[in-house]
């Protein structure tokens, strides 16, 4: 059987590594080496956090050895900067849990109103500013539809704000993860993207989305027919 490439698993805003530690554990199950990357969300922009991520990798990891990229909500925006500005790393394959892709309504509104809530990882990431996704770069990205949490505060209320302006919502078009919009979460140039019944923080926790992952780091898609069951 052949060895599996090194998973690293990067975690948003406001978490710690230690909540990738399930979703690590079911990576090890299946065969996966798998390290939880810390860094400062709230202190160091998206190209500080970039930069270490790649300082460590050279100080832990050799160039030849192809890595695999699970990333968390911004940690999915890191693993965007990471692989457009650091090209002499083999990376395999690449998916993104609840990621904004395209910015975040919700880190617009606390942005605004309280910007030390998001802090440095506003600029360059969740304002949709990040680096395009290289053509080279395979990226499976999995969305939540559950709306529970705290962001759904401000996205029920920007809900509200665009039908009173006349903007006609589809259910889809309303559909979040209690923090981010499923529509946020596409970006061009993915190879695949699922939407599963989990929220943003929950689906961390969760058995599908363990179970996609794994699917799609070994065989760059995810498996479609588990959705329809």
């Amino acid at each position: 059987m052949p060895q599996k490439n090194r998973v690293i698993l990067i975690h948003g805003l406001h978490q710690t590594p230690w909540i990738m530690k399930k979703l690590a554990r079911r990576l090890q199950s299946e065969g996966f080496d798998t390290y939880q990357y810390g860094y400062r969300s709230l202190r160091d922009g998206i190209k500080v956090n970039s930069a270490q991520l790649n300082e460590w990798l050279e100080q832990n990891h050799h160039p030849d050895e192809a890595i695999d990229l699970v990333g968390h909500s911004l940690g999915g925006l890191i693993i965007r900067d990471f692989v457009a500005h650091y090209s002499k790393w083999q990376i395999g394959h690449c998916v993104t849990l609840g990621t904004p892709h395209v910015g975040s309504v919700c880190a617009d509104y606390i942005w605004r109103l309280t910007p030390f809530m998001v802090g440095r990882s506003y600029t360059d990431a969740l304002d949709g500013t990040v680096a395009p996704l290289p053509d080279h770069i395979t990226l499976g990205v999995i969305a939540g539809n559950h709306p529970y949490g705290l962001g759904q505060v401000f996205l029920h209320y920007h809900n509200r704000k665009l039908r009173k302006q006349g903007t006609s919502l589809l259910s889809d078009a309303c559909a979040h993860d209690g923090t981010v919009y499923v529509s946020e979460t596409k970006v061009e140039g993915a190879s695949d993207h699922i939407v599963l019944p989990v929220s943003h923080t929950g689906m961390l926790v969760n058995q599908q989305v363990a179970e996609q992952t794994c699917c799609f780091l070994e065989h760059g898609q995810f498996n479609h027919e588990l959705l329809n069951v």
